[in-house]
């Protein structure tokens, strides 16, 4: 009769060292608590596929230790052998260990009776001899060959009585031996059903791991191309730092041709009221020349500053353009991401 069923990884002490564990299974297996109604023992029983890795009869004396956080292990003298167990998870060692109790108490508990029940049925047994005896003594003595005859008889019916007792007890085991049949083909395709979950929970997270690093390859190639971002940002900073030195040097040559204007002027009146000063005004004309082509070159340069001022707008806008089309689609990779983390989180709290 099972009472109690569990899934873990089986592991056998090796008998050679008595140190290293050697598992037993391949795989986690079904691990079960067993009450032998004819022998009224209780036993532990795990079966991989048709073979028994653990029958282990549990007395008063044994004790289940855990070693680690999810392993625990205990002593079977009978089988000369220690056996390990090892769970998916601390609260199912647990759980093995209290119930290991239960029925480590319930064992000893069986034990007194049957030992009450031996003695009671030796003593009666002693008795029943000892009358028989007398019996027969005094038959011996005083009775004839007939009245002899008629003693045996109580005995022959005794022994009828003893062996229909053990002709149920045999019919009671067969039964017993087709319920253990009916719970181990039970065990076994509860144990199929683990192994097929576990196998199509492994292939999830197979499917869970690639996945993850496809995402973890995408983030990585999301960051370098924010950091080549940045990169360009302070090209346009640099930018914008150098077209702030070409407004101020405008404003400088525009403030000098300015003063050269006024110089113009100045010498446009002077030329006007002082008519003797022709060479002079030759001489001023030709400062006038100059200044004016000096004028036109700094017109050029200022043309040249403005245009380039005006690309450099344009790259700087096509940047932001870029940069906020990319941001948006980080963002959607990161909103992803976050789903997918959440996913991996629930997956693991039903797993």
């Amino acid at each position: 009769m099972g009472l109690f069923f569990t899934c873990s990884h089986v592991f056998q002490i090796d008998p050679n060292t008595k140190k290293n564990w050697m598992p037993a299974s391949k795989q986690a297996v079904t691990v079960s608590y067993f009450y032998d109604v004819t022998r009224n023992s209780y036993r532990i029983i795990s079966v991989d596929g048709a073979k028994v890795i653990i029958n282990s009869t549990i007395t008063p004396n044994m004790t289940f230790t855990k070693t680690s956080q999810k392993f625990g292990q205990w002593a079977d003298s009978r089988a000369n052998t220690v056996f390990g167990l090892g769970f998916s998870s601390e609260q199912q060692l647990t759980k093995f260990a209290e119930k290991f109790q239960e029925v480590k108490e319930a064992a000893k508990i069986a034990k007194d009776k049957t030992q009450e029940k031996i003695e009671t049925s030796s003593n009666h047994s002693q008795e029943s001899g000892r009358e028989t005896l007398s019996s027969t003594q005094a038959s011996s003595v005083n009775g004839t060959d007939d009245e002899k005859a008629s003693h045996a008889g109580p005995v022959d019916t005794h022994l009828r009585s003893e062996n229909d007792k053990l002709k149920i007890a045999l019919t009671q085991s067969a039964a017993n031996v087709k319920k253990w049949e009916i719970e181990l083909q039970t065990l076994r395709e509860s144990n199929a059903r683990l192994t097929t979950a576990l196998q199509e929970s492994a292939a999830s997270v197979e499917q869970w791991k690639r996945q993850f690093s496809a995402c973890r390859d995408e983030n990585d190639r999301l960051r370098n191309k924010i950091d080549e971002l940045e990169e360009q940002c302070s090209e346009i900073n640099r930018e914008k730092e150098k077209n702030t030195q070409l407004k101020r040097r405008i404003e400088e040559l525009e403030a000098e041709l300015r003063e050269k204007e006024t110089e113009l002027k100045d010498l446009r009146k002077q030329s006007e009221i002082i008519p003797q000063l022709m060479s002079e005004c030759e001489y001023v004309s030709e400062k006038l020349e100059a200044a004016e082509r000096d004028n036109q070159n700094l017109e050029d340069k200022v043309r040249s500053l403005k245009t380039d001022i005006e690309e450099s707008r344009c790259r700087q806008r096509h940047l932001k353009a870029e940069l906020r089309s990319f941001l948006e689609v980080l963002d959607g990779k990161i909103d992803g991401l976050h789903d997918f983390r959440r996913g991996l989180s629930k997956l693991g709290t039903d797993h």
